[in-house]
């Protein structure tokens, strides 16, 4: 499916600056506000953004967007459109404004299609650009999903679980999950346990076995290695999680797959 991707890139706004398109935005508009201040109509509703809000715009909306003089205003925006895109909104309801996490993967994601955005039209790759507006999409649709009201978890639960995910192969503690979700040790410990069914710490041994399952499953790294590059820092530790959740040792698990 062809995508076209029209602009994007990165703005900050030290002065005042309005932009309207009464008879309807030409192509679909992600916008995300990261820092200051701005005011946005949509669709002949006025709302203010703040850091984390992200605007979704469909073509044909109502469009206007004002920095007032003595506000700053910083965000990054994209302008597309497509038959896949035309498929990936319809397929659920796109909030005209949404508060997200300013994640540094969404970002990185972005920021890689406005790098490939100024290289030279005939050193432009079409289809690299177009699986990167997929990925961009598809996590933006993730991170407006988990802060609706009907998620399946609590908004801050599942930043906790998102966070664990990602420093899970790390040395991780529960005072770096709480502070993560600015929640005390206590709370983010009752909040978790009573929404998830289990601990924090079980949920990152949960993590840490997934991914030492792959690495015997998929690479010829030793089972020592594993331990170490899997978060246990040691095999015998690794192995006393392993057999408690598995029933059998990691070297005669992976000697059976």
């Amino acid at each position: 499916m062809t995508l076209n991707i029209f602009f994007c890139g990165y703005s900050y706004h030290t002065n005042r600056y309005h932009s309207q398109y009464k008879s309807g935005y030409p192509s679909y508009l992600f916008r995300l506000q990261t820092e200051g201040l701005c005011e946005v109509v949509v669709k002949g509703r006025k709302m203010e953004l703040e850091k984390g809000d992200l605007l979704l715009i469909k073509p044909g909306d109502h469009y206007e967007l004002l920095v007032n003089e003595g506000q700053n205003s910083g965000d990054y925006h994209l302008g597309c459109e497509g038959a896949w895109i035309d498929e990936w909104w319809s397929r659920s309801e796109k909030p005209p404004v949404s508060r997200i996490d300013l994640d540094e993967k969404l970002l990185s994601i972005w920021r890689h299609i406005m790098i490939e955005k100024r290289r030279p039209l005939h050193s432009q790759n079409e289809e690299l650009a177009g699986y990167l507006l997929r990925a961009l999409c598809l996590t933006l649709e993730r991170a407006v999903n988990e802060t609706v009201p009907s998620s399946l978890h609590p908004y801050t639960v599942t930043r906790m679980m998102r966070y664990i995910e990602e420093h899970a192969t790390y040395p991780l503690k529960v005072g770096d999950v709480a502070r993560h979700a600015g929640l005390s040790v206590s709370r983010s410990v009752h909040l978790f346990k009573s929404s998830i069914g289990k601990t924090i710490m079980e949920y990152v041994q949960e993590i840490r076995l997934s991914a030492a399952i792959e690495r015997m499953k998929y690479t010829t790294m030793t089972l020592e290695q594993i331990a170490v590059d899997c978060g246990f820092g040691t095999y015998p530790y690794f192995h006393k999680v392993f057999k408690k959740k598995y029933g059998m040792a990691p070297g005669a698990y992976r000697r059976i797959e």
